[in-house]
This record gives C-alpha cells, structure tokens and sequence, in this order.
C-alpha cells in the first residue's frame, strides 16, 4: 500500500474538492404557465444539485420548467452513473407533462448526456448547451490519476476522464443533437492552469470542449467553478435553447 503524501494530497484539494451528492434526488420546479418544454440540468463532478439552482432559477424565469438532478457523481463509472442520472431527470421532465426535453450540463455532466444517448438515443430530446464540458478529457486527470489520494476526490468517473485512448471522451463519437457548447478562461487555480494548453478555465482546455457536430460555440470569462453562475451564460444558454444559437452580440464581446 503506498503512504499517501500529505503535499501532494493537499494540492489535490483544490482541483476536485466540491460538494458531493450523498444520495440521489430530484428537484422538479414547474412554471406558471406549465411549459411544454423541460430542462434537465446535471451537475458536474463532486458538485450537487445546489451548483446548478441559479441556473435553473434563470431558466424557469425564461419560461421553462427544470428539473435539476442531484446524482452521486463519485458512486461508479461513468457507465453506471449516466442512465441514473439522465433517466431520473427525463422522468422529472416527463412527469411535469413536457414533451421536448432539453439538457444544460456542467463539465461530467456533459459527457453523461453524449454517453447516454449513444448507447441509448433520447427520443425526446430537443437541444443541449454544454457548459465547460471535457469533450476531449481533461490533461489535469493524465498527471494526477496516479497521485495518492486521487480516487478520494475523483471516484472512477473523474478517472474516465483522461485524454488516452480508453477514456470514455474519447471512444464517443460526434453528438448527433443540436449542441451549443460555452468554454470558460476565467482560471483562478494556477496550479490547474499549469498542466493545460491555454486558454483554460483551471479544470478543461477551451480547445478540449469542442466536439464534432456542435451547431454553436461561445468563450466566456468565467472559471469551471463558476460558469455555473455567470449573467452572460445564462442569457447565451437560453437563447440557445430557444433559436438554437448563441446571442451574436455576446459572441462577438467575448471572443475578442
């Protein structure tokens, strides 16, 4: 057994320690107006349902209901955990009466969406806006799956998410859905940083959230923590879902 390293254990806590979901739950917030269109958001690695509420909060102002999944990103791979994670939130939207069901997903959640509907197409599904997601893995995940301590942090879904050949990025092909994707490079972890190509957003490479087949593609200021939370997003991501394009005024600003 290998004696962990207290250095390097503690530099390993600011890359993947989050609020991690103990048990799985679903938030379903119905609209006024009842909408006919859903949402599912779905959280990121060791993050909770709570990462995604203002988003959520947002959406359900623009007129759609949520339904805002909690599941236990480090309870398995990402095998397991993506029909828990994708079926809990269809059956969220599908209960609330919604016949068109969009994703918005942050980092992990991303790749369980792209996972899932390969291997089991949504019949249902209307467009998905990714947010920071590890399309083309994460290099951070290639130097540190091999740190004492890395699974207490990760699981065996953060370990799936390398750049080689037999990560689960990797062995999925292009998205065959209408797919806007927002990258972040609003770093505020420089330790992150270091072991990504620039620009970055201190978790995944810009460059590594871009898939073949995205109809559209956005890079904001924020961090990976934080684009969860960001104004510029939340109005990029609804007009996504609404036209099937990012808002070109933004688009513009931030690619400057």
């Amino acid at each position: 057994m290998h004696k962990i390293d207290r250095k390097r254990l503690l530099l390993l806590l600011p890359l993947f320690l989050g609020a991690c979901a103990t048990e799985p739950r679903l938030e379903v917030v119905t609209t006024s107006s009842r909408s006919s269109e859903c949402v599912v958001l779905l959280h990121g690695l060791n993050r909770s349902w709570r990462a995604m509420r203002p988003m959520a909060e947002s959406l359900q102002d623009a007129g759609f209901t949520t339904s805002n999944v909690d599941y236990p990103s480090q309870a398995g791979s990402i095998e397991e955990i993506a029909p828990l994670a994708v079926s809990t939130g269809l059956e969220g939207c599908r209960n609330s009466g919604a016949t068109k069901i969009h994703f918005v997903t942050h980092s992990l959640g991303g790749i369980l969406v792209r996972y899932q509907n390969e291997h089991e197409p949504i019949a249902d599904l209307g467009r998905v806006v990714m947010l920071a997601p590890p399309n083309h893995g994460s290099e951070i995940i290639d130097k540190t799956k091999d740190w004492p301590g890395f699974e207490l942090f990760s699981g065996d879904a953060g370990s799936q998410l390398g750049t080689g050949p037999d990560s689960i990025p990797s062995q999925l092909g292009p998205v065959q859905f209408e797919l806007g994707v927002i990258a972040g490079t609003g770093t505020i972890n420089l330790l992150a940083s270091a072991m990504l190509p620039n620009p970055d957003d201190g978790k995944v490479s810009v460059v590594s959230t871009k898939v073949a087949g995205m109809r559209d593609f956005l890079i904001v200021g924020d961090s990976h923590r934080f684009i969860t939370r960001s104004d510029i997003v939340f109005r990029n991501t609804e007009n996504f879902l609404k036209n099937g394009m990012f808002l070109d005024s933004d688009k513009a600003l931030m690619n400057q």
